[in-house]
């Protein structure tokens, strides 16, 4: 059990705490249900990019999946192999494209024929072969929340299936060019596997087209999206989950490239906040604390639910709002939420935090982010100091005059 009024009492509040041993765990399940097969977990960074989070898990042998060049540099940084390491994201910059070419990493996941335009031709200014890999688009509802929804023609990510088809017979005849996977990726906090499994049935056929036409891709990329429980949800099997996937799979023989970002961080990950007042508006209750919607934005962005808990408080419950002190009306944590009475400084933690948390922060109304935390083996230790004013106008103060 962690104890989280000791955690606030030495490192203040608003704080973000991470479980390395949850971590570790939830790593070695997936590890575990793809072992039949060739594999690399490429940990989604941007789900929790904190370099202590990325360091321990490429020492259990995670790869990393990166949306930016900056999150190819905390991958490099943390120790993640180069030869693991894949760059994915819709609108790469000419600039990162060529460090990403330099830096010699896996292979690059186009989006677009003219970003396919694009990397050959930095590439032919590199003199080198680009190892590319083409996100398809196979058009299945992933049944989740339309912000974290990908693979639907509607989505802005990838390509249908003909246009991926044109850009591997390009890459093909390409001297710059090298075409070695394919990847899908559907969406986010999946909670069905049908939705999955036609996704992979659809990109195998696809891999067998090409092989009709001498076109061998080496890497399987189906992306990420396994969900979590942040509520009462029924989750997928990792086991069922390698499953699925690996029975579309048959007669090719491929190396799996799997991206849990969610999966590995989010339940690990615990935000505690003290309780500065309480306020009643005729009925309306509001708990009032000093964490906020610029420290942890998904209850505010798509309303997202989170387990809140009171830390050493079983009074009597009532329902009420619990808010932070940013001027927004959408600076929430939980509406209706039946919590018990508090008082001043009284703790809470606001569960399943350790995913799209801390990275979707921001210094909205000149506020410092919050300090983060590793507990590992009953031990803790400071992984991010916490933002002073001085780090927010670091940027600005030499410019005022």
């Amino acid at each position: 059990m962690i104890n989280f009024s000791q955690l606030a009492e030495k490192y203040q509040t608003p704080l973000y705490v991470y479980d390395f041993n949850q971590i570790t765990s939830q790593f070695e399940a997936l590890k575990e249900a793809f072992k039949a097969r060739k594999s690399i977990l490429a940990y989604a960074v941007k789900s929790n990019s904190n370099l202590s989070v990325v360091k321990h898990l490429g020492e259990l042998g995670a790869g990393a999946d990166c949306v930016s060049i900056g999150e190819v540099r905390r991958a490099l940084l943390a120790g993640i192999p180069k030869y693991k390491i894949i760059f994915s994201g819709v609108g790469k910059q000419d600039h990162e494209i060529k460090e990403a070419l330099q830096s010699d990493i896996l292979f690059i996941n186009l989006e677009s024929e003219a970003e396919l335009g694009r990397v050959e031709m930095i590439a032919a200014q590199l003199d080198i072969k680009a190892r590319i890999s083409i996100r398809v688009n196979p058009n299945i509802d992933p049944k989740t929340h339309p912000y974290i929804s990908t693979g639907l023609h509607g989505n802005k990510f990838g390509v249908e299936l003909n246009a991926a088809k044109r850009m591997y017979l390009k890459a093909k005849n390409s001297p710059n060019l090298d075409p070695v996977g394919i990847h899908f990726h559907i969406g986010s906090q999946l909670t069905e596997l049908e939705p999955i499994r036609e996704a992979a049935e659809i990109v195998a056929d696809l891999v067998r087209t090409l092989q009709a036409v001498d076109i061998e891709l080496k890497f399987f990329d189906i992306g990420g999206g396994l969900g979590v429980t942040y509520d009462d949800e029924v989750t997928i099997d990792p086991k069922e989950y390698a499953q699925a996937i690996l029975g579309t799979l048959t007669g090719l023989d491929m190396t799996i490239m799997c991206e849990p970002g969610r999966f590995i961080t989010a339940n690990a990950g615990h935000f505690l906040t003290r309780v500065m007042y309480e306020k009643q508006n005729d009925e309306k209750r509001f708990v009032i604390v000093d964490g906020a919607m610029n420290d942890l934005l998904r209850p505010s962005l798509y309303s997202a639910f989170h387990r809140i808990e009171a830390v050493d408080n079983d009074g009597e419950k009532s329902p009420a709002d619990i808010v932070g002190p940013v001027c927004e009306s959408g600076d929430f944590f939980a509406k209706e939420r039946l919590l018990p009475h508090f008082e001043h400084n009284d703790l809470i933690v606001v569960h399943s935090a350790g995913a799209y948390g801390f990275g979707m922060g921001s210094n909205y109304n000149t506020r410092g982010r919050a300090a983060e935390v590793a507990i590992e083996d009953g031990k803790d230790r400071l992984i991010r100091r916490r933002e002073s004013f001085e780090d927010l106008i670091a940027l600005e103060k030499e410019f005022i005059g």
